[in-house]
């Protein structure tokens, strides 16, 4: 997994945007599910995680204010 770039971001259409933000919530529930159940799991991947789904909303939101 890598960090989504914004401009790579910025090229997607809402749909796939919403498509990709419930993606990284999955993964995200599922490292959590990991760390609780004693499974360690990466724990910078939940820092990487939170900045995508923050740039992601940022987006959806700017497109609908305009």
């Amino acid at each position: 997994r890598h960090k989504m770039k914004i401009k790579e971001l910025r090229d997607m259409s809402d749909a796939a945007l919403g498509e990709k933000l419930l993606k990284i919530r999955r993964e995200q529930f599922n490292l959590l599910m990991q760390s609780a159940s004693g499974q360690g799991g990466r724990p910078d991947q939940r820092g990487k995680m939170r900045k995508d789904i923050a740039r992601i909303k940022t987006l959806l939101q700017e497109r609908s204010d305009t």
